[in-house]
């Protein structure tokens, strides 16, 4: 049987590539991704020459059964996503369940990933923590929020930031105007940016500078009196 590799790309800057993952992408006999069009330029920057082959979330399911006849026919398989590591809020988790109840082996090579930087880089408790990424864009946000109220470890949410402000406001109103907040932007880019405090003093933040690029927010969690 072939291998299922799934391997993280640069969420920003490009020098984050691994030398195991250029080699992985090089000798892998398919190379599957989100975005051709993306992963392509990322391919070229390394001099990669492979075939790339579409696979999302909308097609997932339909193209996951012809994949693990390719891996169990000795091929090796390739997974990436747009950016960060496949399966961490990107198409990963179908195909590596489907391949591993096949019997196939699959590999995940360390790497690139948004949340953990942020985490570290927050200055809030990182010995325990708990990973929500996007929350609902419309119905069950305030329920999500809501379960997560007594919540004691920190939290970490992506969102955009087109809605950061408005998850912000959510979470003053769930939490408290005085729970301690990071919001990370950009992370490995030339605009990296985190902005720190309490929730209020980062919403009266963003409300005179406008949000850009993609976020991580990182909330402390309950305090245990």
């Amino acid at each position: 049987m072939g291998i299922l590799y799934l391997v993280p790309t640069p969420v920003g800057n490009m020098e984050d590539m691994t030398l195991r993952a250029i080699r992985i992408l090089r000798e892998a006999d398919l190379v599957l991704c989100e975005d051709t069009r993306t992963s392509g330029i990322l391919l070229k920057h390394f001099d990669i020459h492979n075939h790339l082959m579409s696979h999302h979330k909308f097609n997932e399911h339909g193209t996951s059964a012809g994949i693990v006849e390719r891996l169990k026919g000795g091929e090796n398989v390739a997974l990436i996503s747009d950016a960060g590591t496949p399966g961490i809020s990107d198409p990963g988790f179908f195909l590596a369940r489907e391949a591993i109840a096949a019997g196939v082996t699959v590999q995940t090579l360390p790497g690139a990933t948004a949340f953990v930087p942020a985490l570290v880089s927050s200055g809030l408790p990182c010995d325990r923590f708990c990973f929500e990424g996007f929350l609902p864009q419309k119905k069950g946000r305030m329920s999500r929020l809501e379960a997560l109220k007594d919540e004691q470890r920190t939290m970490i949410f992506y969102e955009s930031p087109y809605r950061v402000v408005k998850l912000l406001e959510q979470m003053r109103d769930v939490f408290g105007p005085d729970r301690r907040v990071s919001c990370c932007r950009e992370i490995s880019k030339v605009h990296e940016e985190s902005v720190r405090g309490t929730i209020s003093e980062v919403i009266t933040h963003f409300q005179a500078t406008p949000p850009r690029g993609e976020f991580v927010v990182v909330v402390a969690g309950l305090e245990n009196k």
